[in-house]
């Protein structure tokens, strides 16, 4: 499944949304013109959770092996696919939540759901000594926090089924649903590999961040401001406010 668009009008320009991105594209733009020189950029700055359980064993310590990781891996992408998809996912359903949070909420949400799934991950492969790096688990928080603010909004989605391909519209609520079943059985899938040469994909940061933003979403106050169309859902209606 690949969403195209939703049918929420934003309220507001989503200005951290598109800083966001911004800065997402220029790191990783950074990390092409890095050549051989990336693989040590990775390590050095994207968390690898071998690290974080056993700080006091490499050099650094816990702000070199921890706080530092925890806040840069969530910038920097493996490939020109990884970043384009996790931006299409922040563009489609972070203008909403950056609406009805407030800009700057909206920055601190989207950090807190970042390292709260980079530490779901670490529960999860306590002794992997791959770097994790990637917004996905920020934009979870996201998704998380759309299902519960716009679960009758529709989501216009490109379904591919083996090699048939459909255009469909779907209630927010079922393609976010979808989604997150689908990390859950290739997270449960995982535990097959060898504990430290798993999470080629973060499949369990990816549920952390959703459970995590669903959570955070009820601990922010919305936004004041925040106008009648941006609080569409879709359950009127196409186009109609409430």
């Amino acid at each position: 499944m690949f969403p195209l668009r939703d049918s929420t009008p934003s309220g507001s320009f989503p200005i951290v949304t598109f800083i966001l991105i911004i800065v997402n594209t220029l790191v990783f733009l950074y990390e092409l013109s890095l050549g051989s020189y990336l693989e040590h950029f990775v390590t050095v700055y994207g968390l690898t959770p071998a690290h974080v359980t056993a700080f006091h064993h490499f050099p650094g310590g816990f702000s070199r092996n921890v706080m530092i990781p925890m806040f840069t891996s969530i910038f920097m992408h493996g490939g020109w696919m990884h970043l384009i998809g996790n931006m299409w996912f922040l563009w489609i359903f972070g203008d909403n939540i950056e609406d009805r949070l407030g800009h700057f909420k909206y920055l601190i949400f989207y950090l807190l759901c970042g390292i709260g799934a980079t530490l779901i991950h670490v529960i999860f492969h306590p002794a992997s000594n791959m770097p994790t790096i990637g917004a996905s688990g920020a934009i979870s928080g996201v998704l998380g926090a759309y299902l519960i603010s716009y679960p009758h909004a529709r989501v216009y989605t490109l379904l591919f089924i083996f090699v048939i391909v459909r255009f469909v519209e779907l209630p927010a609520f079922l393609f976010l649903i979808l989604w997150f079943g689908f990390q859950l059985v290739s997270g449960a899938a995982e535990f097959g590999a060898a504990a430290k040469d798993t999470a080629g994909v973060a499949y369990w940061a990816h549920m952390g961040g959703f459970v995590i933003g669903i959570a955070l979403l009820f601990l922010f106050p919305k936004n004041p401001n925040v106008t009648n169309a941006a609080w569409y859902d879709g359950r009127y209606g196409r186009g109609e406010a409430r």
